[in-house]
């Protein structure tokens, strides 16, 4: 294969054009009327995507407040999920949850059916792998209805030039959305922003940050059981491949690399990675999917300071899941367990001490309903709300740390957003009985990375 490319566009130039497609758009389509200004008439829900992430982000949109809302319809791919989550969302009560069977929807078109059950104004949740966030993202826009979508939002550099022009006419219509990157409203980061900007550790070195587990999710698949269809096992099992969910790297470490990103005040220019599969079997039976089970990517920003992301997913080794900032003066704890849990610190010197510590923030309000309350705000003050470009960008710093691992190669953020290879074409027009996006070899494995070999493409 001939590996050779013209020169592509400048990341400036990329997102330029963007914005001009939008606004060419947008010239076309009515905008949004603020229908919820008074803030108590009643907002309605639509969830699309019903598995533990799609019904706790339902869970925070009946939890906000002022003013009535309710979900009204809920839409998957499959059925037995979808029941699921609606038990789980009906014991809020009527008042809260008013889904009969009329308006629960299965199947790979049932979020269309969903949407229209809206009105303009509205929200749509879109919590499926992110290979469908484009789609979803795109009638929502046509429905006129505010958003709230789940990470990542995309895997590789077309989708992310698709949702940036999307994100753009959502804004030029008047839409809000929210992006499922809670850190950014996680209240003691928020603050910890403010203490590193104020000059409390000097200046930014460097970052570091873990997520460092047992078998999370579906990281790790053994071969496609005879009674699925490939394309159904690559959706049901999204951490697993590339095209559907971003694999396990993506998916597991885009929030300490988005709020590292944002307390740092940019986006990494390059990233330099390795990985490998220490583990190749679960007893006599072979690990098909397409993820590693380590990964290290070492990050460089435009001023040259470092972010290192160590991700691992193997049984009965050391545990580490948080994220630090190194200045010049001293030392940050940004995450001090998980995604984005508190306290955050800052100490002088480089060393964790009692002695050494200046301030821990006190907060511990929950930064998945934060960022609910913050979108319903927003919708019914009519405030600016689109978290669309930082959520795509988010996306694609880590799917440039997870194609370098996966290629052996340095890879700057203008090659990956430039890039011309999208791992799912036609999903839009995807049904049931479609082909799915990788097949299995003769022995039932999908088409791993091969590092060095395959310097172009993931696999």
């Amino acid at each position: 294969m001939n590996e050779s490319q013209p020169q592509q566009p400048s990341r400036r130039q990329v997102l330029k054009t963007t914005g001009q497609i939008a606004a060419a758009g947008a010239l076309a389509a009515a905008i949004v009327p603020n229908v919820h200004a008074a803030g108590n008439d009643l907002i309605q829900v639509a969830l699309v995507g019903c598995g533990g992430r799609g019904t706790g982000a339902a869970m925070n949109a009946i939890s906000t407040k002022p003013g009535p809302i309710k979900v009204v319809a809920m839409a998957d791919a499959y059925e037995g999920r979808l029941k699921g989550s609606y038990g789980n969302l009906s014991k809020q009560g009527k008042e809260k949850v008013d889904v009969p069977a009329e308006r629960q929807f299965a199947g790979y078109d049932s979020y269309k059916a969903a949407l229209d059950c809206l009105k303009p104004g509205d929200v749509a949740i879109f919590a499926t792998p992110c290979a469908f966030r484009w789609v979803h993202f795109q009638y929502a826009i046509a429905k006129g209805l505010n958003v709230f979508m789940e990470k990542p939002v995309t895997a590789d550099g077309p989708t992310s030039r698709r949702m940036l022009a999307l994100g753009e006419e959502a804004t030029a219509k008047g839409l809000k959305v929210g992006v499922g990157l809670m850190s950014r409203h996680a209240k003691h980061i928020q603050e910890l922003k403010k203490h590193i900007e104020a000059g409390e550790i000097g200046d930014i070195i460097s970052m570091r940050g873990y997520r460092m587990q047992g078998l999370l999710g579906h990281s790790s698949s053994l071969p496609k059981p005879a009674n699925i269809s490939d394309l159904d096992y690559q959706i049901q099992r999204f951490h697993s491949f590339l095209w559907s969910g971003g694999g396990a790297f993506s998916d597991f470490n885009i929030h300490i690399i988005d709020h590292l990103s944002w307390l740092k005040g940019s986006w990494p220019v390059k990233a330099m990675g390795i990985g490998g599969r220490h583990f190749k079997t679960a007893g006599e039976k072979p690990y098909v999917d397409q993820n590693f089970d380590s990964y290290s990517i070492e990050y460089t920003y435009n001023d040259g300071t470092k972010l290192f992301m160590d991700g691992r997913t193997m049984t009965n080794a050391h545990n580490i899941y948080c994220s630090f900032i190194h200045g010049s003066k001293g030392l940050a704890v940004a995450a001090r367990s998980g995604d984005c849990g508190g306290p955050s610190i800052t100490y002088k010197g480089q060393m964790e001490s009692k002695e050494n510590k200046i301030w821990e923030s006190q907060d511990n309000t929950n930064p998945y309903q934060n960022e609910w309350d913050t979108l319903i705000e927003c919708i019914r003050e009519n405030k600016p709300h689109n978290e669309v470009k930082h959520g795509v960008e988010a996306s694609l710093v880590t799917s440039m740390g997870r194609r370098s691992a996966h290629t052996a190669q340095e890879i700057t953020f203008d090659e990956m957003l430039n890039d011309e290879w999208e791992y799912a074409p036609g999903i839009d027009k995807l049904t049931k009985e479609s082909p799915a996006p990788v097949l299995p070899d003769s022995n039932g494995m999908y088409p791993q990375p091969q590092p060095g070999t395959k310097k172009k493409r993931e696999y």
